[in-house]
C-alpha cells in the first residue's frame, strides 16, 4: 500500500499545531505507560499501522511487557491489567468508536470509580489526540516507519 500524501507537508504548520497539542496534552501527568496502552488499543480499533509500530515500540522502550501488549486486543478477558487500566480501556473503545457507543453511564462511572474528575478529562484529552492522529494517519495512509 503507498502513501497517499504527507498531509504535513501540503498543510504547512499543521504537524507542529498538533505536536503542541500532543506536548500539551503529555504534560498533563497522565501515567505514562496508560496512556502508551491508551494509544495502541485506539491504534488497533482504528486500524493505524503507522501508529501501532510507534507506540508499540514506545512502550517497549518504556519497559511494557511483549505479554500485555499482545494480549491488549483482548483485555476484557486477559487477567494482566490493573483495574484503572481496565477503566481506561474500556473509556478508550467507547470514546473511539462514539458514534455508535455515545460513551454509555456504565463506562463513564467505571472510570469515575478509579479516577478523579481531572484524570478523566486528562484520558479523554489523550484518547482524542490518538484518535485525531490515527485518523490522518489512516486517510493519508501513512506508512510505517522501519
Amino acid at each position: 500500500m503507498e502513501e497517499r500524501m504527507d498531509l504535513y507537508k501540503l498543510v504547512p504548520g499543521s504537524l507542529n499545531a498538533l505536536l503542541a497539542l500532543q506536548d500539551f496534552i503529555n504534560g498533563l501527568g497522565l501515567d505514562k505507560t496508560l496512556s502508551e496502552l491508551v494509544k495502541i488499543r485506539a491504534s488497533q480499533i482504528n486500524g493505524c499501522a503507522f501508529c501501532l509500530n510507534m507506540h508499540t515500540k514506545d512502550a517497549r522502550k518504556m519497559g511494557e511487557t511483549e505479554q500485555r501488549i499482545y494480549a491488549l486486543n483482548a483485555w476484557h478477558e486477559a487477567p494482566y491489567y490493573t483495574d484503572k487500566e481496565r477503566a481506561a480501556l474500556a473509556l478508550t473503545e467507547s470514546v473511539t468508536l462514539v458514534s455508535s457507543t455515545h460513551v454509555p453511564d456504565d463506562v463513564y462511572n467505571a472510570a469515575a470509580a478509579v479516577f478523579t474528575q481531572q484524570e478523566i478529562a486528562q484520558l479523554l484529552l489523550a484518547i482524542s489526540m490518538i484518535n485525531t492522529w490515527n485518523r490522518l494517519s489512516v486517510a493519508a495512509r501513512k506508512q510505517p516507519l522501519g
